[in-house]
């Protein structure tokens, strides 16, 4: 499926400047990445503790933990907004801001000017929540 030369949101009545937006963007699209690297990490070991540098310690599961954490909540932060922006059309929604595909290839039962309102929604909620 051919993705389509995106333009930037105007969100300035938002009050998200060009960079903040592309910022939010660019989180989305690491979705599947971090979907990705959270399955990869299926088990915690048990603590390994090392001497890192003088008397700073290192547990391995600790960091591990902490990672899924992070992963988690970016992950439950993108979902969120998009089930709060729309619960009908958020799958179409994730599709578009994670994946980057184009409104054209969506079939989305809404118009293209709703669905561009309902993505600047999601990007107003995202910036809250982040």
């Amino acid at each position: 499926m051919p993705l389509a030369k995106e333009r930037n949101l105007q969100l300035l009545d938002y009050d998200i400047s060009d960079n903040r937006y592309r910022e939010l963007k660019y989180f989305c699209r690491q979705y599947k990445e971090k979907q990705k690297i959270l399955r990869s990490i299926t088990e915690l070991s048990s603590p390994q503790f090392q001497v890192t540098r003088g008397d700073a310690i290192s547990d391995k599961t600790a960091k591990i933990a902490t990672k899924r954490a992070q992963l988690t909540d970016d992950i439950k932060i993108i979902e969120q907004a998009a089930l709060e922006a729309d619960g009908e059309l958020y799958a179409y929604l994730l599709k578009n801001v994670t994946d980057g595909v184009a409104y054209e290839y969506l079939d989305i039962p809404v118009s293209r000017a709703g669905f561009y309102a309902l993505r600047r929604r999601f990007f107003y909620l995202l910036d809250k929540r982040r």
